[in-house]
């Protein structure tokens, strides 16, 4: 299938589809993953892979682009959510070099940034190692995918 959108849905009790992410969730905040929940995956579904990434970072590097803030796999299928802060499953490495959630803190003056937050529902429960780029994830994922979705929230400094 590739990487297309499908049915499967993907919220947040932090903001909404196109809202502004809380300062909690943030890099000048408390720096906590907001709470996601998806439903309507496909039949199928053995696990999940969550990302959050940011297109508008004015960043461009080894053939990839934008920043990214979070990469989180082998979520097995039974799971539906992800509690505000969560360090379950496995972290792969950010844009920031470490594992884990990294918030939104886009440069001083440079407006408001669209940050992807991404669920992909794959096929196969894959065990993947530890301290995954998003680009290493995606190459893994696609041949598995079964479908996906994104919520997007933004953010801007004073």
């Amino acid at each position: 299938m590739g990487f297309a959108l499908s049915k499967m849905q993907l919220t947040s009790t932090a903001f909404e589809q196109g809202g502004r992410i809380p300062a909690k969730h943030t890099g000048e905040g408390e720096d906590v993953s907001p709470a996601l929940a998806w439903s309507a995956a496909p039949d199928g579904t053995r696990s999940f892979a969550v990302v959050c990434h940011d297109p508008d970072a004015p960043l461009v590097s080894k053939g990839t682009y934008g920043f990214v803030h979070w990469v989180l796999y082998n979520i097995p299928a039974s799971a539906s959510s992800l509690p505000e802060g969560t360090k379950e499953y496995t972290s792969g490495k950010s844009d920031f070099g470490k594992q884990g959630y990294g918030g939104p803190m886009p440069p001083n003056g440079h407006g408001t940034h669209h940050y992807y937050f991404w669920v992909f529902a794959l096929k196969e429960e894959l065990n993947l190692e530890p301290d995954l780029t998003l680009w290493q994830l995606l190459e893994k994922i696609e041949p598995h995918t079964l479908g996906m979705n994104r919520l997007v929230g933004t953010y801007s400094r004073a």
